[in-house]
């Protein structure tokens, strides 16, 4: 597999998805197609504009996965806070309005996803995901 991949790369599965207010906010959530490649309930890498974020993969109340925030590491996706989310900004500077159509690129299923507006392009970094064992002492790592 190549070091880096387009977004209309044969490897490279779009999914659309659709950005919605959350709840009663402004904040922004993307919510997606129910999909294996996309689990629930995990933290997956986010790539906004060529740079690398954290999202936790929320369920919706009909089961379908959300992604509600995009953070700088792991913990501050599973615990956000007062932590910077770089979803909104995402959106904003691209005047995108609720119920507009996102792509969803699953650069690495379980793994990795890439956000493009409608008529963008992207470039994505390939690297072999993390051994199952070492991401799961990693989680319980980062959880203590």
């Amino acid at each position: 597999m190549p070091d880096r991949v387009a977004h209309d790369h044969p490897t490279v599965e779009t999914l659309d998805g659709t950005l919605a207010r959350y709840g009663a906010t402004h904040r922004s959530e993307i919510r997606l197609p129910s999909n294996d490649a996309i689990p629930v309930d995990e933290v997956l890498r986010v790539v906004l504009d060529g740079v690398e974020y954290r999202a936790e993969i929320a369920a919706r109340s009909n089961g379908d996965p959300v992604i509600r925030g995009a953070y700088e590491t792991p913990r501050q996706a599973r615990n956000p806070g007062a932590a910077t989310d770089h979803l909104d900004p995402w959106v904003e500077d691209r005047d995108l309005a609720f119920g507009r159509t996102v792509h969803v690129d699953v650069v690495d299923a379980g793994h990795k996803v890439g956000l493009r507006a409608p008529g963008e392009s992207a470039t994505y970094t390939v690297v072999e995901p993390p051994k199952d064992s070492l991401a799961a002492i990693a989680k319980d790592l980062e959880e203590d």
